[in-house]
Parts: C-alpha cells; sequence; structure tokens
C-alpha cells in the first residue's frame, strides 16, 4: 500500500529560548521487506544552527538539530511517501510459553534487534507485580506465544478505555492501568509491562496510522495523531509480531513505522533540552492518504 504522509508538530514558548538541542525521529523508517521509503523530508522552522543525521543503537533514523540564537516557536514538518508491505498472517507455529525460557537461552547475539534486549526493565517499563498477575489471570502456560501475545492485548482492549484526555506523555503506564484508561502510548506501555512478566520480550514502535478507512469499515481510533504499538518476540521460527492493542489488531498494512525501542524514552518523536523559562504549548497534526 502506497501512503502520502504529512506531519506537523508546532512548540510556542512563554519565554524565548537562547539555545536549544533536539533529537527528532519523525520520518518513517526504510525497512527491507517491510516499508520502503519512497522520498521523505524533515523541514525544521526555524532553521538549526547545526543539523545531522545519524542511526541510533537500534538502528532509527535520528536528526540531530541545535541552536545557539533566541527563538519563541519551532515547527517541525514531515512530508513523505511511504509504499507498506503487510506480512502474511500464516500459521501459528510458535512454541508454548513453557518453552520461551529454551529458546531465550539458545540466542548468544547481542545485536540491537535480539530479545534480549526487550525482556526486563526499562526507563518506561517498572514491571509492576500487577501486570503480571493481570496477564497470568488471562494467558496458560499451554498457550503458544502467539495466541498469548494476542489474549493479553484483546483484553486490555475490552477492559481498558480509550480517552484522549485522560494522560499526558509524563502518565506512568501503572496510573494508566489503575484508572483502566489512556491513549494509545498507555495501551502499549500496559501491555509491554504484562508481556515483559510473563516472560515475553516486547517493545514499543512509533508511527502513523492511516487516516482513510476502507468503505465501510469504521476509523480507527489514534489517527489523527502519532500512533503506538507492540512489537512481541515469539520464538525462533517466528521471530517479531506487531499489536497494537489500542484497536485489537495484528500490524498490518494500515501501520507505518517511524522507530522501534524499548519503550517510549528510547524512541520519542521530539527529545531535548532548552535554556528558557515558563511553560509550552504544542499543537500535533497528522494526514495519511492511502495512494
Amino acid at each position: 500500500m502506497l501512503y502520502d504522509i504529512s506531519l506537523s508538530i508546532t512548540y510556542e514558548y512563554a519565554s524565548a529560548a537562547n539555545a536549544g538541542r533536539h533529537a527528532l525521529r519523525l520520518l518513517p523508517a526504510d525497512i527491507q521487506g517491510e516499508q520502503r521509503l519512497v522520498a521523505g523530508r524533515l523541514d525544521v522552522d526555524p532553521q538549526p544552527d547545526e543539523r545531522n543525521d545519524r542511526k541510533d543503537f537500534f538502528g532509527n533514523g535520528v536528526t540531530d538539530i541545535a541552536y545557539r540564537s533566541a527563538h519563541s516557536d519551532i515547527a517541525f514538518n514531515v512530508h513523505a511517501r511511504v509504499d507498506r508491505t503487510a506480512a502474511p498472517v500464516g500459521f501459528d507455529i510458535s512454541p508454548p510459553l513453557t518453552m520461551l525460557p529454551h529458546e531465550l537461552n539458545s540466542i548468544r547475539s547481542m545485536d540491537p534487534h535480539q530479545p534480549v534486549h526487550f525482556l526486563d526493565r526499562s526507563p518506561r517499563i517498572t514491571l509492576d507485580p500487577e501486570f503480571t498477575d493481570y496477564a497470568r489471570s488471562v494467558t496458560d502456560p499451554a498457550m503458544s506465544i502467539i495466541r498469548a501475545v494476542e489474549t493479553v492485548g484483546e483484553t486490555l482492549h475490552r477492559d481498558l478505555a480509550f480517552d484522549a484526555n485522560a494522560t499526558t506523555v509524563q502518565t506512568t503506564a501503572l496510573e494508566a492501568f489503575r484508572n483502566r484508561h489512556g491513549v494509545c502510548q498507555d495501551f502499549t506501555h500496559i501491555m509491554i509491562s504484562c508481556l515483559r512478566g510473563i516472560g515475553i520480550p516486547a517493545g514499543y514502535v512509533s508511527g502513523f496510522l492511516r487516516t482513510i478507512p476502507p468503505e465501510g469499515a469504521e476509523r480507527l481510533e489514534g489517527a489523527d495523531a502519532m500512533h503506538a504499538w507492540v512489537r512481541a518476540w515469539c520464538g525462533i521460527e517466528i521471530g517479531w509480531v506487531e499489536y497494537d492493542p489500542t484497536n485489537a489488531l495484528r500490524v498490518g498494512q494500515d501501520h507505518i513505522v517511524i522507530a522501534r525501542g524499548r519503550d517510549y524514552s528510547d524512541i520519542a518523536p521530539v527529545k531535548g533540552v532548552l535554556r528558557t523559562s515558563g511553560g509550552q504549548t504544542t499543537e500535533q497534526k497528522v494526514d495519511v492518504v492511502p495512494l
């Protein structure tokens, strides 16, 4: 599926910042066999004094920018064309949960895409017993790994309410879980916590969701902003499988990947520091048009 994507993120500061440095993860990824970035451009206004493109530990594209002069606002604009290929959903040949430790112990590589990096705590994932108890209550050790992932995702979708005003980017996964509501970031962090609690390696994916549904289908929640979903390791034969708990479905052509990491802190779209005082306001607009 071919898409045209536009993204606009603006920040306005209560008082001018006289210096700033940011790491941006905003352009769709180019992933062999999954997604091709046909063309893409990231514009920054005002123009930064420094700009550098690089790859992070997990292979995500990052644009570093820096300002040495005063500015009272900043705008990031992305325009991209992406060819997204959905992996076919084949037979479930993932092993049962009881076999997962054996398969994990057989892996000796420490490269960035190996499941060892996605098993334990990370900056936004605490592995609180409440998550583990919840996941254990809805799964069975004899379940296949894929079925366990889907079951946890489906149950969270049933038990949690999507509420765009319920949380902020600082809200912890445990707080959102206890209140039983949140946005896609909360759904994703909660599901990651649940899966890691029962031994399934899981990570965070940021990206876009198409804004125009197929004829007769309901519009998916989260389509007006950047989206997030879960990536779970389902054994040596299957590898990584992606699941969207906000909408209770396996990820396919409607989901365009920007970056993958352990949790939001690894792949925040805009991350940095400012020399300023007072608060700031921000606005985000996303449009994903299937061609």
